[in-house]
């Protein structure tokens, strides 16, 4: 066989060849990856090397699947809520770059936290404070589980800075009661935000704290909630990256770097604009008018990543207190 047949049909070999791609998502986008970006990414792949591309997706709550990962999950991809949550990875050796050299600081989409409330916002919920009131209950997810949560306390703890009167000594004084007035109504804490958000659709609870855009394409499909943008709440940044020691075991660095690119870019950032998220750039072809929160910050604002979740979600963390002197009861 002549080196030109060779090239040709190790050529249409690999151009014929099935690749696989395994991804680890948190629960939210959900939608936005299976009904859109994943197929438009295949279809991309297809008609850029001839290959057709099989993609298994995994879906659950961020901590959960950073910690599945970890334990032996073998996702080349992981895209989840909270950066904290690949730090996990990165410490566990099986991610090796720096992710956060990437573009957008690393970021794929963004949100704001938001409250959810029945039609008509029956007990008038416009701030922080008014989920502390009497007979209000209050859904969001359980922090042990879900990034989405996280964000959820952050937002909380963040707000009770700016809101804390001058009077009343340190600002964190006032933000750990802000928390602990709060979760003194949760009635529920769930999995994952996705568990939370389905949960309060059931009719359970007067007001949900979540993403944005978790509300938003509820509410354009006629769902009788409303959603309220607290005056002060938080960007929420949401990472993804390759998992380098998984997508170099199965080959398919190329695959995997090609997806992170994509969903760093223009049409990826039309298709989580669709879906009710922010873009992760300030202006783009993929921008809307959102509504700009009065005070909007970030968890950079807050001291950084790791500073903010140990302050709040380590041993002595804020949160963790809160809730353990609940159930004691104090």
């Amino acid at each position: 066989m002549t080196a030109l047949v060779l090239a040709y049909v190790v050529g249409s070999a690999s151009a014929a060849e099935t690749r696989d791609l395994t991804i680890a998502v948190y629960s939210v986008p959900k939608e936005a990856y299976e009904t859109r970006l994943i197929p438009t990414f295949k279809q991309q792949w297809k008609q850029r090397t001839g290959q057709d591309l099989r993609v298994r997706s995994s879906y659950g709550a961020s901590g959960a699947q950073a910690r599945a990962i970890i334990g032996g999950f073998e996702a080349d991809v992981a895209a989840l809520s909270v950066e904290g949550d690949l730090d996990q990875i990165v410490k566990a050796g099986l991610i090796t770059h720096d992710w956060r050299k990437e573009p957008g600081r690393g970021y794929v989409s963004a949100s704001v936290v938001a409250f959810g409330v029945r039609k008509g916002n029956p007990k008038g919920i416009k701030t922080w404070e008014d989920l502390t009131k009497p007979g209000v209950q209050v859904l969001y997810p359980n922090p042990k589980t879900s990034g989405g949560a996280m964000w959820d306390v952050i937002a909380m703890y963040g707000a009770g800075l700016k809101l804390a009167p001058p009077s009343q000594g340190p600002p964190d004084r006032y933000a750990a009661d802000l928390l602990t007035r709060i979760q003194r109504n949760v009635k529920v804490m769930d999995k994952s935000g996705r568990e939370s958000v389905t949960t309060f659709e059931r009719g359970v609870g007067d007001v949900i704290v979540t993403y944005e855009n978790e509300l938003l394409p509820r509410i354009k499909a006629g769902r009788p909630l409303e959603l309220v943008l607290p005056p002060q709440t938080i960007l929420i940044e949401n990472p993804a990256t390759v998992v380098d020691r998984y997508a170099d075991k199965h080959r398919a660095r190329d695959v995997a770097d090609a997806f992170v690119a994509f969903l760093h870019g223009e049409e990826a950032q039309r298709i989580f604009a669709e879906f009710e998220f922010r873009p992760v750039a300030p202006a783009g072809p993929a921008a809307r008018a959102f509504p700009q929160p009065a005070e909007l910050f970030t968890i950079a604002d807050l001291g950084g990543w790791e500073k903010v979740a140990t302050h709040l979600f380590g041993p002595q963390g804020l949160w963790v207190r809160a809730v353990e002197e609940l159930a004691r009861g104090k």
